[in-house]
């Protein structure tokens, strides 16, 4: 399927998502245009518009923007009791896994790195969450892309699986955890000369020339790029309140260099977070960095989609796990990540939790539209299996260390080795099958929009 646009007016002020008035217990079409209302009804209609915009984009664009759809469609899917749904496959899992939120970023080593790189949807969950969500991704990626056909995404997923069982199989006879890190010197093909030329082409100082104004410690952020915006005094003032408290559970080395230059709101950044409230830190530097100022990204945390599914005792169960979803986030970032960065914490501003964490500045999503070559769809693919293993079984050597740390790996291994061809097939027959699934919502959607948009301009002439 060919990259695909809607029409759309810029002048349209706001885009609602009609009713569908047939309303039976089957009519998907109901269900995914309720849904997607309820979910952003809490973000302001500029954003609302500007999310549902990108969302028509086409399948894939949908899918990223509707992460709701996928765990209210697969929370209590069946399939699971073939592989897992036990206590041993239990992972802290991603939450929201597809191809772009895979990326480049430096960890504080100051290496750059491949992985993982969105924990705002993570929960502790059964590993297949990700497994299905990030294949799917992978189909529709190939799909809007147009290059590789059903064939070649099949190989493609059967590069990816493999990878992922034998990178689970390798840490089933360990005895204890070696970290992995997948670098330019750990990685192959595309993959290695893409993290060779972020490395060469960014820096920090890079960085802060797109975001900021000024030189060392009198810069500011430059609120003439459509992406910041500036704040309110009073906001201001609440936010360095809100950072004297955050700043008590850092290092002592990193609570030496810690003072705010400017403060600016984050606009339009993501899709599926698209509209909740961000903002950009910027704080003084420290030796690491050369004395060049940081930008830390503070963004607001919710309940992650899983929940909304949950029954009474799970939800109790999970609250009594973690104060708030700040914790949350910090957990499954420290858990999931490779060398998270000193930074990461949480902070309360207006009754109301955020994330912290340093922008890096070698961020950067793989760029799937140059894949060109069946080979190159093959090993991205197969790299992107052994990089999920490595952060479920870090995350579950975590989890599990006071019993087994290397409890999931082993379950695995022992579980998927007596009928390996089943498991493929029922990963495979997820991904293609949701990914059909996916494109007739999309269609729904970009319909319901369309028809908004017309009785809009009808209502204006």
């Amino acid at each position: 399927m060919k990259h695909q646009l809607i029409e759309i007016n810029s002048q349209v002020e706001e885009v609602k998502i009609p009713k569908q008035h047939t309303l039976t217990l089957h009519n998907r079409i109901h269900k995914i245009l309720h849904e997607i209302r309820e979910q952003n009804d809490i973000i302001s209609f500029e954003s609302k518009t500007k999310k549902y915009f990108k969302m028509a984009q086409n399948p894939y664009a949908f899918y990223r923007g509707s992460n709701h759809l996928y765990w209210e469609d697969f929370f209590n899917d069946w399939r699971f009791r073939f592989f897992g749904g036990r206590p041993e496959t239990l992972t802290w899992v991603q939450g929201d896994a597809h191809i772009y939120n895979f990326g480049a970023f430096s960890n504080h080593q100051g290496e750059v790195i491949y992985g993982l790189n969105d924990f705002d949807d993570s929960i502790v969950a059964d590993f297949q969450y990700d497994l299905w969500r990030m294949a799917i991704s992978i189909v529709l990626d190939a799909r809007v892309n147009g290059i590789f056909d059903f064939k070649q995404q099949k190989a493609a997923l059967d590069s990816f699986i493999n990878a992922y069982l034998e990178k689970i199989s390798f840490f089933s006879n360990r005895e204890f955890w070696t970290e992995w890190h997948y670098t330019k010197k750990t990685t192959d093909g595309k993959l290695k000369k893409f993290l060779k030329k972020v490395e060469k082409k960014k820096s920090r100082l890079k960085m802060l020339d797109k975001w900021t104004i000024g030189e060392g410690n009198n810069r500011k952020f430059n609120l003439e790029l459509e992406k910041l915006d500036g704040i309110s005094e009073v906001l201001n003032i609440k936010i360095k309140e809100s950072f004297i408290e955050y700043s008590k559970n850092l290092s002592s080395t990193t609570l030496a260099n810690f003072t705010i230059l400017d403060i600016a709101e984050r606009q339009g950044a993501g899709t599926g977070s698209l509209g909740t409230k961000r903002y950009y830190v910027l704080i003084k530097g420290d030796e690491a960095t050369n004395h060049l100022p940081i930008i830390l990204d503070v963004k607001k945390q919710q309940m992650p989609p899983a929940c909304a599914k949950m029954n009474t005792e799970e939800i109790e169960e999970y609250k009594n796990t973690f104060k708030h979803e700040g914790e949350r986030h910090m957990l499954a970032f420290k858990a999931i990540a490779e060398h998270p960065d000193q930074y990461l914490g949480w902070l309360e501003l207006e009754d109301e939790i955020y994330s912290v964490r340093e922008r890096s500045p070698f961020k950067e999503a793989f760029p799937t539209e140059k894949l060109k070559l069946e080979e190159d769809f093959y090993m991205i693919s197969q790299q992107w299996g052994k990089i999920l293993a490595t952060e479920h079984q870090r995350a579950a050597y975590k989890l599990h260390k006071d019993y087994d740390p290397f409890v999931f790996s082993k379950y695995l291994v022992s579980k998927i080795h007596t009928d390996k061809e089943k498991f493929m097939f029922t990963v495979r027959e997820i991904a293609f099958n949701y990914a059909d699934c996916v494109e007739e919502d999309w269609r729904s959607f970009v319909n319901a929009l369309n028809l908004e948009m017309v009785k809009h301009q009808e209502e204006n002439n």
